[in-house]
């Protein structure tokens, strides 16, 4: 009989009791044959992209996925989620009272899997080599507020820190913090191609097509110390291009768990289903797709535009032609499950409202119709993507406001052209680094942020940014967050539409399913065993 598996929200998961301290045990289930699960995630290497793997310059969830299974870090999210565990450490905390001076010590033993010694100057290295390469993708920009990092001995690790910053111990559970080793990683250049090498639990073999990962094959790393605890000897994360190829896939028995990318039509008819050996597995979800502004060019460059833009589009309707009960309609940068949230763009615009549309318009003197292109990517966020620019489309023509073209390109190509200044609208999403709300609204407003946005606010920048992370009872932070958010609802630098639900499908010889996915979109792969799944 099909089961419809709900995973319960991830407050309550901090009642779940912790795992083992260490993951070194001989925790795998002692099968040979790996489970095998699906993704649509793709990831390339290209000439603009030619380390898609390395950690200082991976930065979205389908390389992160390959490497946190892989590359470890200080400290890791626990498996009930919750404020973050020592990892590669054996602890960590602030030693000052105002939050900019953290220290950790290492686990004794430590190696990286072939062997080597980990050592405090390994953290440094890592850490500093990051910094340093200061790559395009923003990914960087998770470390800018550490000034210097100190060792002391082989194991002590001490962050001197340019300001407070109350979330560093989740940024330092990123992969941009992983610990490197020096012999494999050169301090002044990019890793290129798709080898990784790390103390996490797992090692990792590619194949590799056409400069594109197919295949991921993780087996399970003996030497291993850390909190996570593998039920498996071994995993293979296959990619798919498309959400019918995974699915077929997983109806043929040819892989065991399809964890990301299916449909809003599949997960349906899949929940729907009474018989068969298929479950379906829902999972809070913190993804977030928003538009995004280049407020230097000319169609967007007056506040008036984007914010007639804001007063037009209905979320709603967004939501219910393209994703059904996948997404609901967001109105701030911050998901709602996040402390402190708030909806700060339905309090200044309300419904959508084309007469309120052109009065803004008609103030700034905008002559309308404004023409624009919206740019998306076509394969990166699946392929319900289109369709959602095509209904944004309809919704902004239809008040006789604007003239819309629609524009889709590969991620290959778009991540670069966005980065480069060239599209004044675009369309992007986003998957959080950490539960945190400091990562909904830093990465898109601070200096050198993922948007490489023109768009700078001094008062969010060296105030209220700072402000917020003073704050280690995150509640404190919420005065702090909510004029960040109310700001940007005001200027519309970044419109959000929608936040996301996670569902993935999980044959029934598979356990731990309601685990593999935490609300990051991170793939917990060390939590699937073999067996009949409950």
């Amino acid at each position: 009989m099909k089961r419809k598996t709900l995973v319960l929200p991830a407050v309550i998961g901090l009642l779940t009791p912790a795992l083992a301290a260490c993951g070194g045990s001989d925790g795998g289930d002692g099968g040979g044959d790996a489970i095998v699960v699906g993704t649509t995630d793709q990831v390339a290497a290209s000439k603009k992209t030619p380390a898609p793997l390395d950690p200082a310059y991976a930065y979205d969830v389908g390389t992160w996925n390959i490497l946190r299974q892989t590359v470890q870090t200080l400290m890791a999210q626990p498996r009930g989620e919750g404020a973050p565990e020592p990892e590669a450490a054996e602890s960590c905390g602030f030693t000052d009272s105002g939050n900019e001076r953290y220290a950790c010590t290492l686990r004794e033993g430590l190696t990286f899997a072939n062997g080597d010694p980990v050592t405090a100057e390994d953290v440094k290295f890592s850490i500093d080599r990051a910094r340093a390469l200061n790559t395009d993708s923003g990914v960087s920009g998770l470390l800018s507020t550490i000034e210097l990092v100190e060792t002391k001995g082989d194991r002590e690790v001490i962050f001197h820190l340019n300001g407070p910053d109350a979330t560093l111990p989740y940024k330092l559970s990123t992969p941009v913090a992983g610990i490197l080793n020096p012999d494999d990683y050169d301090k002044d250049k990019l890793r290129e191609g798709f080898e990784v090498d790390g103390s996490g639990p797992y090692t990792f073999e590619a194949e590799v097509k056409n400069d594109e990962l197919v295949s991921a094959v993780f087996t399970k790393n003996p030497d291993y110390k850390g909190i996570l605890d593998p039920k498996n000897d071994k995993v293979e994360l296959r990619s798919f291009d498309d959400a019918e190829m995974m699915g077929t896939a997983l109806a043929n028995g040819d892989i065991q768990l399809a964890a990301r990318g299916l449909t809003s039509q599949q997960t349906d008819e899949l929940a729907a289903s009474s018989s068969g050996d298929i479950d379906t597995v829902e999972a809070p979800g913190l993804e977030i797709r928003y538009l995004a502004f280049n407020t230097d060019a000319a169609p967007v460059k007056s506040r008036a535009v984007r914010q007639a833009m804001a007063q037009i589009i209905d979320r709603g309707k967004l939501v219910a032609e393209v994703y059904g009960a996948q997404a609901e309609p967001l109105y701030s940068l911050v998901p709602a499950s996040i402390t402190g949230h708030s909806n700060s763009f339905f309090n200044k615009y309300g419904e959508p409202d084309t007469d309120k549309a052109e009065s803004i318009l008609s103030e700034a003197g905008i002559t309308t119709p404004v023409k624009l292109t919206l740019h998306y990517t076509t394969d990166h966020y699946g392929t319900a993507t289109k369709q959602e620019f095509e209904e944004l489309k309809k919704q902004l023509d239809a008040s006789g406001l604007f003239d819309v073209d629609i524009e889709g390109t590969p991620w290959e190509a778009f991540r670069p052209a966005q980065l480069d200044g060239e599209y004044a609208v675009y369309g992007l999403g986003w998957f959080p680094d950490f539960p945190d709300a400091d990562n909904f609204l830093a990465p898109f407003l601070d200096k050198d942020n993922f948007l490489g946005s023109p768009y700078a606010n001094s008062e969010i920048r060296n105030t209220l940014i700072p402000q917020s992370r003073r704050e280690a009872d995150r509640l404190n932070a919420a005065e702090s967050l909510t004029e960040m958010q109310d700001e940007v609802a005001d200027d519309v630098p970044v419109l959000p539409l929608w936040q996301g639900k996670q569902y993935l499908a999980v044959r029934d010889d598979v356990t731990g399913a309601e685990w593999a996915l935490n609300s990051t979109s991170t793939l917990q792969l060390w939590e699937l065993g073999h067996g009949v799944s409950g």
